[in-house]
């Protein structure tokens, strides 16, 4: 039985890997153990470790990374040292991290540095801040790569990865964002207790290379919706360096009756409410990734998502408030279709099994190699 390490921090990326948790847990071929650290374990940020709890998994691990300084460089430090420890006690044979965050990154350094199979999913991807270095390095540090299109797998290949090592999953959590159990509008509005009729989400993140403006870049996304007459949703922003400055603004926001402010919602409450909003704002993945599959109109804002890989019309404009503004006076005549996205046909969780069962995986080489893109097998 082999022993697979998940590592989650945000209510994003375990959205992403609960499907993949919850395939093996029922396999007798794996035990599965999840460190839980990060945004989960903030009650500020809606204390998001209950909804892990929720699911019934076994093996839940929890280590905070938190530190007052907000500096991501010792988050980073605090969750090589929490995660250190809990990989030394389970000896996994593989460590499984997504995306692009600290704590990806310190799950791959554990993992590398300490001989245990790295798995990376949704590397290869582009965007326009530090994540993408960040997301870069993790690729580097990373065996086995479960990318979600072909683009992202060449990407891969560029950066010298090997063929055998990359396997095309999809993303995983269109396999949510398509099932049959995805709440109804009205069990999620009544879940939350939403009186709205119509609705759009909010969501603004900090960009941790534009940090010295964040301030002002929050007042002018919150002024704007204040001029605005949508009901909103508006969903509390991750916590890297900026965030304060975000939910500052949102406090101009309370006491009125267009908007509803919540630190989190469950992932499956949050597709359910996505899938049936006017339109989505700010700059989330969720307007790149979710967003464009339910057909869902898209303002986007700022440098945050420059560059991700999307086929989705897509208003982008700049942090100004008059430029927000604008688009909004259109959004509700802009109309798109459904997206053709190479994201996966939801059926992720099965297709990583296969993947998992298959020997060949775990003979991959722990010593990695560089390999030149002319010596590619395509």
């Amino acid at each position: 039985m082999k022993k697979i390490l998940f590592l989650t921090g945000t209510r994003a990326d375990f959205g992403k890997i609960k499907s993949l948790i919850q395939i093996l847990e029922k396999s007798s071929d794996f035990e599965v153990f999840i460190a839980v650290t990060g945004m989960h374990l903030q009650k500020e940020y809606g204390y998001t470790l209950i909804e892990i709890e929720r699911c019934g998994f076994k093996n839940i691990h929890t280590f905070s990374n938190h530190t007052h300084e907000t500096t991501m460089d010792l988050t980073l430090a605090k969750t090589i040292e929490g995660l250190s420890a809990f990989a030394k006690s389970v000896e996994p044979d593989m460590i499984i991290v997504h995306g692009d965050r600290v704590e990806t990154l310190a799950g791959a350094i554990v993992g590398s540095l300490n001989n245990i199979l790295v798995a990376h999913i949704e590397g290869g991807e582009v965007s326009g801040t530090v994540d993408e270095l960040i997301r870069h390095s993790v690729s580097k540090l990373s065996h086995i790569h479960f990318v979600s299109n072909e683009e992202a797998g060449r990407r891969l290949l560029q950066m010298g990865e090997m063929s055998e090592s990359v396997f095309a999953l999809g993303s995983p959590d269109v396999d949510i964002m398509f099932s049959e159990e995805l709440p109804t509008l009205e069990e999620a509005k009544k879940h939350y207790d939403l009186d709205f009729s119509d609705f759009a989400i909010a969501m603004f993140h900090p960009v941790t290379t534009e940090s010295k403006h964040m301030e002002q870049y929050a007042k002018d996304f919150v002024e704007a919706l204040l001029q605005d007459n949508h009901n909103y949703v508006v969903i509390y922003p991750n916590n890297d360096l900026g965030s304060k400055f975000i939910l500052e603004s949102y406090k101009k926001l309370e006491n009125n009756p267009k908007f509803k402010i919540f630190p989190s919602l469950r992932f499956e409450y949050f597709l359910a409410l996505l899938k049936n909003a006017q339109f989505i704002i700010g700059n989330s993945s969720a307007g790149i990734r979710e967003a464009p599959y339910y057909g869902i109109p898209i303002i986007n804002i700022g440098t945050r998502q420059q560059n991700r890989a999307v086929h989705a019309d897509i208003i982008n404009v700049d942090y100004k408030t008059e430029s927000i503004i604008e688009a909004l006076k259109i959004i509700d005549s802009h109309k798109i279709s459904q997206t053709d996205q190479d994201f996966g046909n939801g059926n992720s969780a099965s297709l990583f099994l296969e993947f998992l069962q298959n020997e060949n995986v775990w003979e991959i080489n722990h010593q990695k190699q560089f390999r030149d893109i002319e010596k590619q097998v395509q």
